[in-house]
């Protein structure tokens, strides 16, 4: 009987995404397994075959956080199983990755066991999350997580023009890449600071 299982492993650092292939291979019965390092070659990997039964995704890409990523999978590929690994232990990734819609999140630091019943758990149609863990007793760096507009109570162009202002741009150029009036900026920043708290 042919094995029809397959997996798409995305992970920017090329060793540690073949390492993840090679296990799925040879300890969890998996018929084909492809590794990937960066985002343009997953989306291509996923175009020319068959939808994977399993997309294992780094949460952080050079590019940033993979929630895009994660969401776009999900409309794409409804079939895929998704397991997001990161070596970030900050609950508030777990939080965006369950709701960007994974089936499961795993802490890099885990071993391959707790990996492989991960993987079979998902692959069973259960899921597997696991938070608030501190890793032998060592703090993780945080990352700066993307917050949405709405999060912050925030308009989508609100959201647009406090985006602007963090990267430092002054009204008018704002105003330029929004066309906006330089009047209508003003009155959304006096929104965001009203919003936010002006200290």
């Amino acid at each position: 009987m042919i094995n029809r299982t397959s997996a798409l492993v995305l992970d920017d650092h090329p060793l540690s995404a073949s390492g993840i292939a090679d296990f799925l291979l040879s300890h969890c019965g998996f018929g084909a397994a492809r590794s990937v390092s960066d985002v343009a070659e997953f989306w291509t990997a996923l175009d020319l075959a068959d939808p994977p039964t399993l997309a294992v995704v780094d949460f952080w890409l050079p590019d940033g956080a993979s929630l895009g990523l994660l969401a776009e999978l999900k409309l794409r590929s409804p079939s895929t199983r998704l397991l997001v690994i990161s070596a970030d232990d900050d609950a508030a990734v777990l939080d965006k990755v369950r709701l960007a819609g994974a089936d499961g999140f795993l802490h890099k630091q885990e071993s391959p066991e707790v990996f492989g019943r991960a993987v079979a758990a998902l692959l069973q149609g259960d899921s597997w999350f696991q938070g608030g863990v501190k890793f032998g007793g060592r703090e993780f760096p945080n990352k700066d997580l993307p917050v949405t507009a709405a999060e912050l109570g925030l308009t989508v162009r609100q959201g647009q023009v406090l985006a602007m202002m963090l990267k430092g741009l002054p009204n008018k150029r704002i105003a330029l890449n929004l066309s906006l009036s330089e009047q209508t900026v003003k009155e959304h920043m006096t929104g965001i600071l009203e919003r936010l708290g002006d200290p």
